[in-house]
């Protein structure tokens, strides 16, 4: 079993090659992600039966529950599932792996080798390099992620060090310390699926020591239970570049199993008693007399384990998330903003009124969230460092991503909340903010495509003068004063609205756009400008205004003058 500095590279290799399809995919797939991949993925992931079926149907499928679980950490990371709806996936692909354990306890199943299926997905996005547009970009990236994750995780299984049975003999002299044993056992499981990177790969070679009399059919549970914390490691790798909602998720994988290893060694003898029974009636002979019977024993033991544990679990998601959140704490506006922090399921409701104050103050926080993007608008326009200016606009594309999801998200609970409602007042209330959410989803818009403007002004290489730069900082003061009225106003209560700072703020927003667009044709009329220049300037400082209305409405919203 030679490892040297070539294999270690190789295996390095391997592990980057996977990361970075991982990247890739979660990239892409925050570009591609519409309204209808959402729905879709919300259709199976609604409740948590149907995410069972999802991560067990898939994984039926694909044949690996590492692949189907990188998929779900891309998910959640680019904001596509949320953390409650993927945990139940995770688990459906826990139960759909055992379906491989019982083939090859029968046939001796193969599995299929993933850069056969990763080719194919490349010959598809090869056309697609050389189409224009966006969405062509954004969907090619997704396939190349996708096909670059199959091919890591399978170079990375033929890269890590092969275990033979014949290699591990050295174990038969560990199994005689009782609990000790076990113990050390599940750890050897865990670290031998972390190093073959399969786990129905580790549970076959299990099989193998059991049957060449290596171990025997206790320690060999052991290392199978081991072996359920070890296939964990794969998605915590792709979670290395995610945010921390992906690492929610991934972590969540390896605490269901944990939890599961716990209660399985409480009950360790009676656990084994159970299987031992069931192979006896089934197979007819017992684990710890006949070789033979251990193949079925350890297929038992690993669908049964998968089975109970998530029956156990499937009830406590809302335990699992607020676990893995805190092991997981956020670094930030990056990993926070786009997700609802005050509405934990949109898709369940409190009463109407306790519904209404959490979505006011998740309204708020969308509030603050478009006032932090017209900053970063202000901040592009007078940046020179191109650099900079590229990481401006992504961050600006990804922030107007997030008013949408915002949007539907909100907009789905209150729709529900209305349903519930009983009275008129909480009817209005809640029509009133739709409203809202509506505004700020088009402050986003409207954010998102000046940035496009200065984008353009940067690529055609045109220029404003310092008096149109002044003029436009000066308009970009105006809508700061303009976002702090309006969150001040979201952040208090309907009847303490200062409608009159908010109308102050639009009138001045008004006044400003009223004179540079007199000043503006009349620098058109005498050519003291650049045509081009003097479009993206008119647009600029037009669309300011456009956000202005936008801000005004949601106050007057609050006063109740929807």
């Amino acid at each position: 079993m030679r490892f040297g500095i070539l294999e270690f590279l190789m295996l390095a290799g391997s592990l980057a090659l996977f990361i970075h399809g991982m990247k890739l995919l979660s990239e892409g797939l925050q570009k591609t992600a519409g309204g209808g991949m959402r729905r879709i993925l919300d259709t199976m992931t609604a409740n948590p039966l149907r995410g069972l079926l999802t991560g067990f149907s898939t994984t039926a499928i694909v044949q690996y529950s590492s692949v189907t679980t990188v998929m779900v950490v891309s998910f959640v990371n680019a904001g596509i599932l949320s953390l409650r709806q993927a945990i139940p996936v995770i688990m459906g692909a826990n139960i759909g792996t055992t379906l491989k354990a019982l083939l090859f306890a029968y046939v001796g199943f193969a599995s299929i080798k993933l850069s056969t299926v990763a080719l194919p997905i490349l010959g598809i996005a090869f056309p697609m390099l050389f189409m224009k547009g966006g969405r062509f970009k954004a969907a090619t990236e997704m396939l190349l992620g996708i096909a670059l994750l199959f091919i890591g995780l399978d170079l990375l299984k033929e890269n890590v060090p092969h275990f033979s049975a014949d290699a591990l003999t050295f174990l038969a002299d560990l199994g005689d310390n009782g609990i000790l044993s076990v113990l050390l056992f599940v750890g050897i499981g865990a670290v031998l699926a972390i190093a073959v990177q399969s786990s129905s790969v580790a549970l076959a070679l299990t099989m193998a020591m059991c049957q060449n009399g290596t171990i025997g059919y206790e320690m060999a549970a052991a290392i199978v239970l081991g072996e359920n914390i070890g296939t964990t490691l794969t998605a915590n790798i792709a979670a290395i570049v995610a945010n921390a909602w992906g690492k929610r998720a991934a972590r969540a994988h390896f605490l269901i199993k944990v939890i599961g290893v716990g209660w399985a060694l409480l009950l360790f003898g009676p656990y084994l008693a159970v299987i031992d029974l069931l192979v006896q009636k089934v197979n007819g002979a017992s684990p710890y007399t006949s070789p033979h019977a251990v193949l079925w024993a350890l297929t038992y033991l690993h669908i049964s384990f998968n089975l109970l544990n998530t029956g156990l679990l499937i009830g406590f998601l809302p335990f699992i998330e607020r676990i893995v959140t805190r092991m997981v704490p956020s670094r930030g506006e990056v990993d926070e903003e786009y997700r609802l922090e005050y509405i934990e399921d949109p898709m369940m409701s409190l009463s109407p009124e306790l519904s209404l104050l959490e979505a006011r103050k998740e309204i708020l926080k969308f509030g603050r969230l478009t006032q932090k993007m017209h900053g970063m608008v202000r901040d592009l326009l007078i940046e020179k460092d191109a650099t900079e200016r590229n990481r401006l606009l992504l961050r600006i594309a990804k922030y107007e991503d997030i008013t949408d999801r915002i949007e539907v998200e909100v907009s789905k609970y209150l729709t529900k909340t209305g349903a519930e409602a009983r009275n008129e007042e909480l009817s209005e209330r809640i029509r009133g903010m739709l409203a809202i959410i509506g505004d700020l989803e088009r402050v986003g818009d409207i954010l998102f495509q000046m940035s496009k403007s200065v984008e353009r002004k940067a690529d055609e290489r045109l220029w404003f003068s310092p008096e149109q730069r002044q003029n436009l900082l000066d308009m970009m003061q105006l809508l700061e004063r303009a976002f702090d009225v309006m969150n001040e106003n979201l952040g208090t209560e309907d009847n303490s609205v200062k409608l009159d700072l908010a109308m102050e703020a639009e009138q001045r927003i008004n006044q400003l756009r009223d004179q540079l667009r007199r000043a503006h044709l009349k620098s058109v009329e005498s050519g003291d400008h650049n045509i081009k220049s003097g479009m993206v300037y008119n647009d600029l400082f037009s669309s300011c205004e456009k956000v202005g209305d936008h801000l005004i409405n949601v106050s007057e919203a609050l006063a109740g003058e929807v």
